[in-house]
């Protein structure tokens, strides 16, 4: 091929380089040769308890109709949602993955001559949705390793159109509590459409953090996004959301594409919404989790960021690559942020009871064999 087509596209995007996810089991054990029910997933923020029972009967029941097209406005869900936060059906999009609301909201707001800011060690899809979008990426360094709330109000300008702003921040699992984000509200201009990701909001008790949802009447530029790919445990169906005020979802249903929530992920979201238990033992599982981690790493003398998230983010000290290599020639998975520019720490989800000490007792091998 005498072709380069990289060189062809878009100026803007010659410069991107792929999302990398994390890496599936399949992928690992035809890498290494390994047996895949050996292998440890801790890389993806994951729900380790499997579905719930209730969305599976959910889905079952939704399977012969598989030869219809799902509901493109997702009528069903948007009563559900909307009754479960108390707003109207036309502050609800939906979308496949909070992901997709992201990229949605670059779409119909940022353009060339126009800018977005978020935090350094923010999610990746904030920088590659406003790049694609052919606007200015602008990152204010982080502050102890969160959000710096205060300096990302002093790059906002008249071309800023949208500010990203997650909350827990994943791959760090910081947090901002509710006088921050009050204050920070307050202040952003009503040019600006906040996008405040709460993908792990499910994670926090009650009153350690502030509740998005409770801001929308006061602020038309808010955008609560969220998902049930975590607590809920439906990260394999693609299905998220955002709340906002009926005027911005209307923009943004505008160019949302048909169909982009499935079928079984509408039946599945209805019935994991409905399920507090499940909800209750996920948080459960993670709090008991995380504890037994951070004793763990505590143990071995590592540090760590505490964390909201389902996830956390360990710091070697030093270039963590040959140690991600070494668990996972041992079968174990964890997620390299390198490509966040912190090339010390791997970010390791919550998992099973069996799942973190199978991670932990690998992980101290390796460090004992330097």
């Amino acid at each position: 091929m005498t072709c380069n087509f990289l060189a062809l596209a878009r100026p803007n995007l010659q410069g991107l380089s792929p999302y990398v996810p994390g890496k599936p089991i399949e992928e690992l054990a035809r890498e290494l040769d390994l047996n895949p029910a050996d292998i440890v997933k801790l890389a993806s923020n994951e729900n380790p308890l499997g579905p719930s029972p209730k969305v599976l009967t959910a889905i079952e029941k939704e399977l012969p109709e598989l030869t219809r097209y799902p509901d493109g406005n997702g009528f069903i869900l948007k009563q559900k949602l909307a009754e479960h936060y108390g707003v109207e059906p036309e502050q609800v999009t939906l979308g496949n993955g909070s992901n997709d609301i992201l990229d949605l909201v670059a779409q119909a707001w940022l353009a060339p001559g126009l800018n977005a800011v978020f935090s350094q060690y923010a999610f990746a899809v904030y920088p590659i949705a406003t790049t694609i979008a052919g606007a200015e990426c602008r990152v204010v360094p982080a502050k102890d390793y969160g959000h710096d709330l205060e300096a990302m109000l002093q790059e906002i300008d008249e071309n800023t159109r949208v500010v990203f702003v997650a909350n827990p921040n994943n791959p760090t699992g910081t947090w901002f509590d509710v006088t921050s984000l009050e204050q920070f509200l307050a202040a952003v201009p009503e040019h600006v459409i906040v996008v405040l990701d709460e993908a792990y909001i499910e994670y926090a008790a009650s009153s350690e953090l502030p509740d998005g949802m409770k801001y929308l009447a006061n602020y038309p530029n808010l955008i609560v996004t969220r998902t049930f790919s975590k607590a809920y445990g439906l990260a394999g169906l693609r299905v998220g959301y955002s709340i906002s005020s009926a005027q911005i979802a209307d923009v943004i249903n505008r160019i949302r594409e048909p169909f982009n929530v499935n079928s079984l992920a509408l039946v599945a979201a209805c019935a994991a919404l409905e399920d507090e238990d499940y909800l209750f033992r996920s948080r459960q599982a993670n709090e008991q989790g995380m504890e037994q981690l951070e004793l763990g790493l505590n143990a071995l003398g590592l540090r760590w960021i505490n964390s909201k998230g389902n996830f956390i983010a360990v710091d070697f000290q030093q270039d963590a690559s040959a140690i991600n290599q070494a668990l996972l020639e041992r079968g174990v998975i964890v997620r390299p942020v390198a490509g966040y520019g912190m090339p010390n720490f791997l970010r390791v989800s919550i998992g099973t009871h069996e799942e973190n000490a199978r991670f932990l007792t690998v992980l101290k091998q390796i460090l004992s064999d330097g």
